[in-house]
């Protein structure tokens, strides 16, 4: 049953174009070229776009689009919605890239364009862990460089892999869902067999993360990303878009605005600032449990003190029995038995050692 309901859920959750905007021919010299009729800017005249065929882990191969920028600091990984696929949206990663200068890496899930496969939950995370890879080995992008950006779906996928890098420089959470059943039907828990649990997975991004969100979102209520930034262990200050639906909040200012200051906060953290706030939160921590620790030891100390100096409670135990003429003044031996029980758990408590008492 649970999976049944996960391929629903799936069925609802995906749909690429069809057919896809875009394809992918090589050229005479080997390089790869995406070529499309319907867009504006002809994809096979832009030097700085690269055009990638990356493997995944589970045997599909998709397309991922590089845009390179001479000034970036850092680098946007982009996963975007369930409707759209890299032919579509080349014109929006090109205008990204310049007004935010950044490099950014835009890839199709499998299943999307001329990516090969069909779209699900595994597969797409499969999918951005291969192009994280893939930044890694060609273009030697480390996770401190990295950005995550995932709109609507694109959450998902985002979170799966941001919740594995601890140092990822930051997150961007366009139109996010919690799960894909809360979606569906406003539920407040959890089943086995939802997809996408983003809210399960937020709390692990050691990051700051951004929120954007349409308040006028029909497809994915505000409540989904407000509940996110709450969620978040580290959030930025959320951009609530007046009047914004799910796919056009990239045409308000406030847009580009927000996530230009945003990129430019990051850009600043630099790691040794970052690993500075790591090392004084574990030294605080580690201060606080040394701490504890003197105190119990300090309280245990005086305890057993208290019970090694203590007088017995019993008068008869007052008389000492001077049984051999060296202990007739330091041992004494209690009448009354339950004298003899320490009330401490250590061993520290003072016995008489005296063979003949």
């Amino acid at each position: 049953m649970g999976c049944m309901v996960s391929r629903l859920a799936a069925k609802f959750a995906f749909f690429p174009p069809s057919p896809a905007t875009y394809q992918v021919k090589k050229r005479d010299d080997g390089r790869l070229v995406a070529v499309s009729s319907s867009m504006p800017i002809p994809l096979a005249d832009d030097g700085s776009l690269d055009v990638l065929l990356i493997d995944t882990k589970r045997g599909n191969k998709i397309v991922a689009f590089y845009l390179r920028n001479p000034y970036a600091r850092l680098t946007l990984l982009y996963s975007h919605g369930n409707a759209a696929d890299l032919g579509q949206l080349y014109d929006l990663f090109a205008q990204l890239k310049v007004n935010l200068k950044v490099n950014l890496m835009g890839y199709d899930y499998s299943g999307y364009g001329a990516s090969t496969g069909k779209p699900s939950e595994s597969n797409t995370y499969a999918d951005i862990e291969a192009v994280y890879e893939c930044l890694e080995t060609e273009y030697g992008v480390s996770q401190e460089d990295l950005i995550l950006y995932g709109q609507s779906v694109g959450s998902g996928p985002t979170l799966h892999l941001a919740a594995q890098l601890p140092r990822l420089r930051g997150v961007v959470l366009h139109s996010a869902i919690l799960s894909g059943l809360r979606v569906l039907c406003h539920v407040k828990f959890t089943l086995c067999f939802d997809i996408y649990k983003n809210v399960n997975k937020i709390q692990k991004v050691k990051c700051p993360v951004l929120v954007i969100h349409g308040t006028e979102d029909d497809v994915v209520n505000c409540l989904h990303g407000n509940g996110l930034w709450k969620m978040a262990r580290e959030p930025y200050e959320p951009l609530w878009i007046k009047g914004g639906g799910h796919c056009n909040l990239e045409i308000y200012p406030d847009y580009i605005r927000h996530l230009c200051r945003f990129i430019q906060e990051m850009e600043n953290i630099t790691t040794a600032v970052r690993l500075k706030k790591i090392r004084e939160s574990l030294g605080l921590h580690k201060r606080s449990n040394t701490n504890t620790t003197t105190s119990t030891a300090i309280s245990t100390r005086r305890r057993c003190c208290k019970i090694k100096l203590r007088r017995p409670e019993f008068p008869a135990c007052c008389r000492r029995r001077p049984s051999c003429p060296k202990c007739c003044c330091c041992c004494w031996r209690p009448k009354c038995p339950a004298s003899l029980m320490p009330k401490c758990s250590t061993n520290c408590c003072w016995r008489p050692k005296c063979p003949e008492i």
